[in-house]
């Protein structure tokens, strides 16, 4: 370590100006960190001591997290399910781990070991955790986070008093599957399995993409062959310019899609390629004019992100009716609906409308929400499009359980009051596909664009 001069700078860092700076602010976000954990955690404590002299338990105290969660996040503008895990997460740190939130408060340890430290002891129970929190700490003194991982890990597992058989039977149960919307059109497809059902997928896929690419090499049948099916005779062909990794996405997609290889278009091959096989419950907005390729515009899969222009006509194509829906240039917006307005044609324009939850902050696509009466039907409320709205069921629940408000304002806008009298507008979504008037309408036509929506695919 470097040693400071006196006051005639000999020996003085030229560094040192700008490093004792970095020191002030390394304690002030230290200082700070320290206080919005606690802060946080009290922010959780104060919803389960109301749901506890309300006399509640189960549901209604979720509900009450749920409630002070949603107006905390308004303060902090963020989404309310992301601040009621960085509540749950404060309490587990400072209320689970107390030795750790100490020795990180009196920075003994850092921030990273804390976080390495609860996510190495999540398997740890109750009863054993402080004898855990101690020699986690220990280890995570002797070295940074990152090299601590494998040693609190095998930590953890020592100290468990269950065999990691038992345990990892119970694990198995939340095996998932979900979908991470990425850019340019692509999401990450993640699957949560035990690790040798796993692995023995990612060597499966492995092996299936060698084979077509052995298959491509000698001319044969490249689908026929990865499954061990006799090759088909053809001419020689261009190797297989795909990837390994490309390979094996191109693989599950098949399989997953239509139970077996099959070839596509995009890769150089004929026939109808994994988008055929979709059985998948969809709903895509696209514009009339990219439908009929007059300009090349992306759709939208509502609640997914952009799909490129190609893939939606191809998509459409598969569909055998369309609702049509006219958009009010300004306020883009749907107007009307060609079809007869029964229930279902108002579900289907409040799904246009809507596209998400209305709760603020939440984009949980409206196809996966209920739809919600909000002045409650047996009080009096219509079922009238606009005193309707999708909700998803975690704020429908809310809505009901708790004291946040809401009503409709006019055009789809509605005004939540918090618990605490604070005010939010969610305003009707802006869609994801861009709709503009014409120019100069002629006199006397509609004005707007027609939206073509395919029926779920």
């Amino acid at each position: 370590m470097a040693t400071m001069g006196g006051s005639d700078g000999v020996g003085l860092s030229p560094h040192a100006g700008a490093l004792g700076a970095f020191a002030e602010a390394l304690d002030a976000a230290h200082a700070g960190d320290v206080a919005l954990v606690r802060a946080l955690a009290e922010v959780g404590r104060s919803a389960l001591r109301v749901a506890h002299v309300d006399g509640v338990r189960g549901m209604a105290s979720d509900m009450e997290l749920r409630s002070v969660a949603a107006e905390a996040a308004g303060l902090a503008g963020r989404s309310d399910r992301r601040l009621q895990h960085d509540i749950d997460h404060a309490m587990a740190i400072v209320d689970d781990y107390p030795a750790v939130f100490t020795a990180w408060e009196t920075r003994r340890i850092t921030r990273d070991h804390v976080e390495v430290i609860v996510k190495a002891g999540c398997v740890v129970p109750a009863e054993v955790r402080p004898a855990f929190e101690e020699a986690a700490i220990e280890i995570c003194e002797r070295d940074i986070a990152v090299r601590v991982r494998e040693p609190l890990r095998a930590l953890a597992q020592r100290m468990h008093p269950r065999e990691f058989t038992e345990r990892h039977r119970d694990a198995a149960a939340g095996r998932c599957v979900r979908v991470l919307p990425g850019a340019d059109g692509m999401s990450d497809l993640i699957a949560t399995l035990p690790t040798v059902i796993a692995a023995g997928m990612l060597d499966r896929l492995t092996q299936m993409g060698q084979s077509v690419k052995d298959a491509r090499a000698a001319g044969t049948d490249a689908a026929g062959a990865a499954f061990g099916d006799a090759a088909a005779p053809g001419q020689p062909e261009e190797p297989d310019a795909r990837t390994m990794d490309q390979l094996r996405a191109d693989a599950l997609a098949d399989l997953v899609l239509g139970g077996a290889p099959v070839v596509d278009p995009t890769y150089g091959t004929d026939g109808p390629g994994p988008l055929g096989a979709i059985r998948a419950r969809v709903q895509v907005v696209v514009t009339a004019d990219t439908l009929t390729g007059t300009d090349h515009g992306p759709a939208g899969a509502v609640g997914a992100g952009l799909v490129d222009a190609d893939t939606a006509r191809e998509l459409a194509g598969q569909t055998a009716s369309w609702d049509r829906l006219f958009i009010d240039p300004v306020t883009r917006t749907p107007a009307e609906i060609d079809t007869y307005r029964s229930t279902a044609s108002m579900r289907r324009l409040l799904q246009a409308r809507d596209q998400h939850c209305r709760f603020p902050g939440c984009r949980r696509a409206a196809i996966r929400c209920e739809i919600d009466h909000t002045i409650d039907h047996a009080l009096g409320g219509h079922t009238h499009i606009y005193n309707l709205a999708h909700l998803c069921q975690r704020h429908h629940s809310m809505k009901q359980f708790t004291d946040w408000k809401v009503r409709q304002l006019g055009g789809g806008l509605l005004e939540w009051t918090s618990p605490g009298g604070r005010i939010y507008r969610e305003d009707v979504p802006i869609p994801a596909v861009c709709f503009t008037p014409e120019p100069d309408p002629p006199p006397g036509a509609r004005t707007g664009h027609l939206v073509d929506e395919p029926p779920p695919f």
